[in-house]
């Protein structure tokens, strides 16, 4: 989870979990440290497993700014107690800097398809969701590959589109995003959207067609009397059903700050997801 050092929580139901450790002693990395003046933690971890290891993409940002970069790290458990359990950081995966591109290089999420090609998507406000060709195995963009923009906000006054994740199911990718403002405790209006593509790359378009580059999304969370703000999600599919995990606030308990959730994620007849209630209320 996001945090100092990267907290690691391990959980055999989805409903209790348990802090088993970090993957770095530190609470960010020496050179991410360097290149991100002020930072004081790292931010939404992406681990998935593939080829015999697990990779894990972090942030590294403060908030609000487009001075970001992404990390890699990888191990080939997940259980501390096992002795092959060590992190090894493969460091900057990609960047971002004020006046040299049009992106925020935040909120990284690995996608390896089914013919064996890798891309990361990533990105936060500015000109929204992009994507980039990856070397499998080694988890870093291909020589020259080319930064793919993905889904935007054009007409937006903030432009306010970030964390995404993308999952395939009978023939579609589909691409969850995060919409609006995602930390304002009671006030916040974060929000989940989605679209769908035929491509890996796309075009992108929600259920009425309008496209994901044009401000597009079907809305499949928001927030409710009792939960606000929930989004940043990710997709856990299962034999035995698909869920949602992502982050929101508690108005019953906002001393808490932002909590982890877990809903059942559904897919209707028209193959487009639909989201349940927590599974702990």
């Amino acid at each position: 989870v996001t945090g100092r050092g990267i907290p690691i929580l391990h959980s055999t139901d989805l409903k209790t979990w348990h802090m088993v450790g970090r993957v770095f002693d530190q609470a960010v990395p020496e050179w991410a440290r360097r290149e991100v003046p002020g930072t004081t933690g790292i931010w939404a971890p992406d681990v998935s497993y593939h080829q015999g290891r697990y990779y894990l993409y972090y942030a590294v940002s403060t908030f609000g700014s487009q001075r970001s970069v992404i990390g890699l790290a990888v191990n080939t458990t997940l259980d501390p107690n096992s002795p092959d359990y060590h992190w090894v950081d493969r460091g900057k995966v990609i960047e971002s800097s004020p006046g040299q591109c049009d992106f925020n290089a935040i909120d990284p999420a690995l996608f390896v398809d089914k013919d064996g090609k890798w891309y990361l998507f990533f990105g936060s406000f500015w000109s929204g969701i992009k994507a980039v060709e990856l070397i499998p195995g080694e988890g870093k963009p291909k020589t020259n590959a080319e930064i793919v923009s993905i889904a935007g906000r054009p007409n937006h006054p903030t432009h306010a589109i970030e964390a995404p994740f993308v999952v395939f199911r009978d023939g579609y990718y589909y691409l969850f995003v995060s919409w609006d403002r995602c930390c304002d405790g009671a006030e916040s209006d974060y929000k989940v959207a989605v679209g769908r593509a035929k491509n890996i790359l796309g075009p992108y378009a929600d259920a009425t067609g309008r496209p994901l580059m044009e401000g597009g999304g079907t809305i499949v969370l928001s927030g409710d009397d009792r939960w606000r703000g929930p989004g940043h999600n990710c997709v856990l599919m299962t034999d035995s059903g698909d869920w949602m995990i992502h982050h929101t606030y508690d108005v019953q308990n906002l001393d808490k700050h932002r909590i982890l959730q877990v809903r059942p994620l559904d897919w209707a007849n028209d193959g487009w997801p639909t989201v349940g209630r927590p599974v702990v209320e």
